[in-house]
């Protein structure tokens, strides 16, 4: 079954963008108008590049290159990576993880982008003809793996690029090759998939964009050739792409987390890029509720030492976002492109889509942020300082692809370090990790982030059908909040839970929780650390390196803290291949009989001019 089959769908946004396109009877003013098959060619640049870039782009960029030192060493650095691959053994037909030709499809997408790109600037035939082994290599494989879509979308995209970039340094018979592949392996399965109306074809997350960003390249690049095959394609394309950036409204999050967004936000401005390029239209796809205002998601969710609140199935890392320079220059935000350089590792897309900006655009942001789409909240004290401290919040839902059950967890980072950390995704190959078993897995359960446990149980440790909120936000520039209703999520354990998460005098973080339940509760409250725990009953000392945290409990009295294992908290067996853990341990607060509750817990850098803040209800913050 194929793992698209497995995710786990957020209904509302598919339904109400999916009816669009699948249902005829809909009002077209609710949906983008797309020409038809036969007429979306019409404006089709017959020139070669016409991907992304043209041929005067490539010239513009080698003159700016002489100019603009940020360019110089970023082409410098990218050629390097060229000249290593010129000794590298061309791609194999292999499975890496038993599973997906995923891997191998990234790699050529890497390669031919820095081969083609470093050709384009220097003329040294070498580029070209390691291009060629490359693109020969995949083109010959068996297919491109569409039982796991992805890997297609990938590689049709990668010999697109090899194919338009290097267009004019192909002989007939070498582009015919070419395009036959692209037709064959990637554009045809993609067509399949159409005609069926369902998988990545309807969903409303990262597959959308990848599948049709993949696809769309591969079309655009061969479509003076094959304009019926192209244009089926692209006409399915833009009605089907509209269903996955309905998730960007209203405020241009992303509910998979920022990793997905990086992934998923990468291929739709390609995808929009190159139609803009190669038809001198997009159809409205950039000006589609939220698309301006994604750049901000990336720039809230990464904290001061460039590790993101890494919820749902990602790591805490972004990477190079090349796409942060394409969005600042359609939508004219210059603070997209001061992260951007911020985060940039000289890719070919940051090269081609790199213009400066003011550095100093960023600190003028507000330090808060609440995204309503995904509820997710962003704190922090200062911009630009490696040592400000900062919080990633969450309410939201578990039904939401890529989902943890992490309703009411949250991050931290202050003094240049992390300390409170979310463990990331398991191994995507564990039996039933997007199925019945995910909620067996540690990572993806409540007692495996920074949140409640109520009553421990077996299988999912909060409800898997809820839909929790940020019921409240508060930005000032002493003291800022948010509150979070969590009812939904423990509805089978008590009658009321709210997590409120506060950055007050700057730099000082209060966790408080307010929990009723008709019954005494088992609850427990964890914090996973990489730091060293030292207790002294309701006080606890983290330490890392010559760093330091304290947190206090200030309510209720006699609570105390203790350390745990990163384990699960029931002994009996647990599915067997989970990811070590060993690394972090748990601040723990266990109140085994808890009826009516408020639990505050303040958390302070340093071990001095430690603070008492007055207790107050949530309702009163």
């Amino acid at each position: 079954m194929r793992l698209l089959k497995r995710l786990f769908i957020f209904g509302t946004i598919v339904q109400s963008f999916a009816a669009l396109w699948l249902c005829p009877n809909v009002s077209a003013a609710e949906h983008l108008p797309i020409p038809s098959a036969e007429n979306i060619l019409s404006h089709l640049d017959k020139n070669h590049p016409r991907l992304l870039a043209s041929s005067n782009d490539f010239v513009r960029l080698s003159q700016n290159i002489v100019t603009n030192p940020v360019l110089k060493a970023w082409s410098e650095k990218l050629q390097k990576e060229a000249d290593k691959m010129l000794t590298e053994a061309p791609s194999k037909y292999e499975l890496t993880d038993g599973v997906r030709l995923l891997a191998i499809s990234r790699r050529t997408v890497d390669r031919i982008y820095a081969l083609a790109m470093v050709y384009k600037l220097t003329s040294d035939q070498r580029y070209l003809d390691r291009a060629w082994l490359e693109l020969k290599t995949v083109c010959e494989f068996q297919d491109w793996h569409p039982k796991h879509f992805l890997d297609t979308a990938e590689m049709t995209h990668a010999v697109a690029i090899g194919y338009d970039w290097l267009y004019h340094s192909w002989t007939p018979e070498q582009r015919a090759f070419l395009r036959h592949a692209i037709v064959t392996m990637g554009i045809k399965p993609a067509l399949e998939v159409y005609l069926k109306k369902n998988g990545w074809a309807a969903t409303a997350f990262n597959w959308n964009q990848v599948c049709n960003g993949g696809i769309g390249t591969g079309a655009l690049a061969i479509a003076e050739d094959e304009p019926a095959l192209a244009g089926e394609f692209l006409h399915d394309s833009l009605n089907s792409i509209q269903i996955a950036m309905g998730t960007y409204a209203p405020d241009g999050a992303w509910p998979e987390g920022p990793g997905y967004w990086d992934y998923a936000t990468r291929y739709n401005v390609i995808f929009v890029a190159s139609l803009q390029t190669a038809l001198h239209t997009d159809f409205g796809l950039g000006d589609l509720p939220g698309f301006s205002d994604a750049g901000y998601f990336p720039i809230y969710m990464t904290g001061p030492i460039g590790r993101t609140f890494n919820f749902a199935d990602a790591h805490d890392r972004i990477g190079n976002p090349p796409e942060m320079f394409w969005l600042a220059q359609r939508f004219h935000r210059p603070e997209f492109t001061a992260f951007g350089q911020h985060m940039a590792g000289g890719s070919p897309l940051e090269l081609l889509w790199f213009e400066a900006s003011d550095p100093t655009t960023l600190p003028k942001l507000p330090p808060n942020k609440f995204f309503h789409k995904a509820q997710v909240v962003s704190l922090r004290s200062q911009w630009n300082d490696p040592n400000a401290t900062f919080i990633g919040f969450k309410a939201g839902s578990p039904k939401i692809n890529h989902s943890h059950l992490d309703l009411g967890s949250f991050v931290l980072d202050a003094q240049g370090q992390r300390w409170a950390n979310d463990l990331a995704g398991d191994n995507y190959n564990l039996p039933g990790y997007f199925g019945k078993g995910r909620w067996e897995y540690y990572r993806l359960r409540a007692e495996g982030h920074n949140t409640l446990v109520l009553n421990p149980k077996s299988g999912p440790d909060q409800n898997l059908s809820t839909d929790t909120k940020i019921i409240r936000f508060q930005s000032t520039t002493t003291n800022s909040f948010a509150i979070a209703d969590l009812t939904p999520a423990y509805e089978n354990d008590a009658q009321k839970v709210q997590r409120g998460i506060a950055l007050i005098n700057r730099d000082e973080v209060i966790i408080q929780d307010e929990v009723q339940c008709d019954q005494p509760a088992d609850l427990w409250w964890f914090l996973h650390t990489q730091a060293k725990i030292s207790l002294t009953g309701s006080t606890a000392t983290l330490t890392i390196g010559d760093k330091q945290m304290t947190a206090r409990i200030l309510s209720p009295k006699g609570a105390t803290f203790t350390k745990m294992k990163d384990e699960p908290l029931s002994t009996s067996p647990h599915p067997e291949g989970q990811a070590n853990d060993s690394a972090f341990d748990k601040l723990t607060i266990h109140l085994p009989k808890t009826k009516n509750l408020r639990l505050t817990v303040i958390l302070t850098p340093g071990t001095e001019n430690q603070s008492r803040p007055k207790v107050k209800p949530l309702q009163n913050w």
